[in-house]
């Protein structure tokens, strides 16, 4: 018989169990208040601005839900999309070092957890798309999509000028872009707002767009009181 998952009383006890038994054993005190109001909302796919100081857990609030919906369709049986499901867009350029600390961690760790439960593993994979990608990785992209395509406002603006790396985001269905307010005041926020608009009027004019029934979750660092 597998472990039962570790029983939680809050908004986390909503995941999959071996998210939210990961989630409980990670985060004893529960998910801070930013956490906790968000979820809702981008579980039903509305778009969220989630705003409060370093270190309440904005990135891995946007994060956990899709991680969350994977872990479900591997439940029911549900393979991937063979396309990026989730698209990250960061201002940062220490990408590596934030995606480690927000995706491949917690990654690990649930995949131990849902071993542990007995649980399916949707064997998700996360791809970094930067200007600083080499030729061979962008190769391998196309040929193995990742799960989770990590990128910047300049990036992305690439990918949707050819339709060969265009095809590449026809599945995503979740944007998370973070610290939003640092792209909001330069030229790297005017890149990310073409790409937006760019994809709406695909939209419009009906043709296939990568934007077509997405949820944004955004996220921004709010000085405290």
């Amino acid at each position: 018989m597998p472990d039962a998952p570790l029983v939680s009383t809050g908004p986390e006890l909503q995941f999959h169990p071996a998210v939210a038994s990961w989630f409980s054993r990670r985060f004893p005190s529960g998910p801070t208040p930013p956490q906790a109001a968000a979820w809702p909302h981008i579980a039903v796919g509305s778009d969220v601005l989630v705003a409060s100081p370093t270190g309440s857990g904005k990135t891995l609030t946007g994060f956990l839900v899709a991680i969350d919906a994977a872990y479900r369709a591997a439940e029911a049986g549900l393979g991937t999309r063979g396309t990026p499901e989730v698209l990250y867009i960061s201002p940062l350029r220490a990408l590596a070092v934030d995606v480690h600390e927000n995706l491949h961690v917690p990654l690990s760790e649930i995949r131990e957890e849902a071993a542990r439960l007995g649980c399916p593993d949707p064997g998700l994979r996360i791809a970094i798309r930067t200007g600083d990608t080499p030729a061979s990785e962008r190769a391998a992209m196309k040929k193995q999509s990742p799960d989770l395509l990590v990128t910047t406002p300049e990036s992305l603006y690439l990918l949707l000028t050819a339709p060969s790396s265009r095809a590449l985001l026809r599945g995503v269905r979740t944007v998370i872009v973070d610290e939003v307010h640092t792209l909001a005041r330069d030229k790297r926020g005017s890149h990310l707002a073409l790409a937006s608009n760019a994809s709406a009027s695909r939209r419009r004019n009906g043709r296939s767009t990568w934007w077509r029934a997405c949820s944004r979750a955004c996220t921004t660092t709010a000085r405290p009181r």
